[in-house]
């Protein structure tokens, strides 16, 4: 059995049981081997855009005898696949900003599929807000702490983003940023980890307003120093709301 990073552990965990999965930026080929050996899925298509991490999961893909259930595909995010061939969609370890630009260029494929595993290296806010705009609904998010970082994820489903609308919409203005920043799932089940990134992030703020107030003030100095503000005032809040739900 193929040994999984926790990161990739949790993201394999994500997974309904009898999917087809379309693994997006593979790269080794480790998510879909080890999804396939477990049971867990039916087949897969270890999809990358890059010859060489294509090569590696051909590579371990043949090493584990897996040839006849992992099919492997040169593509820009999801064009080389076709809307139903895969019913779940994984896109994980890559900018948010790439993310969004998948998820629009292959809508069609994606509003096709049952469910889509996310997890954006970056811009976390940006993906939480286009998933909303788009109508996408999220149905459970997780944090992994792993060598040092934090890695958001979640499970979202293609159609029921008008629930979500409705249920921020009964949501004060601060709540709806707080979601959006940090996950309601993960707040509202006040999950130990993002209690842990948040209280990290409250002294990161904390450090760098004292380096500010220690400089000359200066139309820059003051606009970072706005920034930091709403950033602490907004992790203080994400904080207290957890707090509320313990």
């Amino acid at each position: 059995m193929i040994k999984l990073s926790e990161r990739m552990l949790h993201l394999a965990g994500m997974v309904r049981q009898g999917a087809v999965l379309a693994d997006v930026g593979t790269d080794h080929g480790y998510i879909p081997i080890y999804l396939v050996q477990s049971g867990k899925i039916r087949r897969a298509f270890a999809m990358d855009i890059k010859e060489g991490p294509l090569g590696r999961a051909k590579e371990h893909i043949r090493a584990f005898g897996l040839d006849d259930y992992i099919t492997v595909r040169r593509s820009d995010g999801v064009a080389a696949l076709a809307p139903n061939e895969a019913d779940t969609i994984l896109i994980a370890g890559m900018g948010g900003d790439v993310m969004i630009h998948i998820l629009e260029d292959g809508a069609a494929v994606a509003a096709a599929a049952a469910e889509l595993i996310l997890q954006p290296q970056s811009k976390i806010r940006e993906v939480r807000e286009y998933l909303l705009q788009k109508g996408y609904a999220v149905a459970g998010e997780d944090i992994v702490y792993e060598e040092g970082k934090y890695y958001p994820m979640m499970r979202v489903l293609p159609r029921g983003g008008e629930g979500v609308r409705q249920r921020y919409a009964v949501c004060t203005k601060e709540e709806r940023q707080v979601f959006l920043c940090y996950g309601e799932f993960l707040i509202r089940e006040n999950n130990p980890v993002l209690r842990q990134y948040l209280e990290e992030q409250a002294g990161v703020y904390e450090r760098i307003l004292k380096q500010l107030k220690e400089r000359m003030a200066s139309d820059a100095v003051r606009g970072r120093r706005s920034e930091v503000l709403k950033e602490m005032d907004c992790v203080r809040k994400a904080i207290k709301m957890m707090e509320q739900e313990a």
